[in-house]
């Protein structure tokens, strides 16, 4: 049985009843944070060259994104600074993740920047857009958004393991495919939203409304 899909709100209205209240303190929150803050060592850790643990402590903080999602809807604890709160911790986790990465294998990803460079470059696009358009930062969190974790993981291994660099690439053409759905997303509602599924939900509640 698929949950169902949380309600809509517009930049000004209060969270919809499947939301809590915009409590800080829940676990899906706390778990956010320490995303947030682990990002930091993340880069630490790779300041300090220790690839291997490096890896290993991405694929934890990563982990979390999974969990504190599952957790806020098994324990009813969604709310509107919960989804915002999870989006700055991504935001956050991938930035260091780029960094370590140039920091421990530059001389790789260099040669990679046909990759890297449309998928930095649709993100700013998209989230510039969005703050422009709503003065808040997007949190759609897509199917796209979702399957683009796995895939970046996925990358991250490959890379630290020297087992292939195609897993990366995939990952950045997802990544840019996920970045400008979010920008058509943003393009398309009227309103801030969060949690939306798909580009194609957006156009479909925004034509019905």
């Amino acid at each position: 049985m698929t949950n169902p899909a949380p309600k809509q709100q517009s930049a000004g209205d209060e969270p919809s009843e499947d939301y809590i209240s915009d409590r800080l303190y829940t676990i899906p929150n706390i778990i956010c944070g320490i995303r947030l803050v682990g990002s930091v060592f993340l880069i630490l850790i790779a300041y300090l060259d220790r690839a291997e643990m490096f890896l290993w402590f991405f694929l934890f903080l990563a982990m979390t994104d999974w969990v504190d999602g599952k957790l806020a809807i098994l324990l009813n604890q969604r709310s509107v600074l919960g989804a915002r709160l999870d989006s700055w911790a991504d935001a956050a986790l991938y930035a260091a993740l780029l960094v370590g990465m140039i920091m421990l294998h530059g001389a790789v990803l260099a040669g990679e920047l046909a990759w890297i460079v449309p998928a930095l470059t649709s993100y700013a696009v998209s989230i510039v857009t969005g703050i422009w358009k709503y003065h808040r930062w997007p949190s759609y969190h897509t199917r796209a958004a979702k399957t683009s974790w796995f895939l970046v993981m996925l990358g991250t291994i490959g890379l630290f393991t020297d087992w292939s660099l195609w897993p990366l690439r995939i990952a950045f053409v997802a990544g840019t495919i996920t970045n400008i759905e979010a920008l058509l997303i943003t393009i398309i509602s009227p309103s801030w939203r969060v949690d939306v599924t798909s580009v194609y939900h957006a156009w479909r509640d925004n034509t019905a409304s």
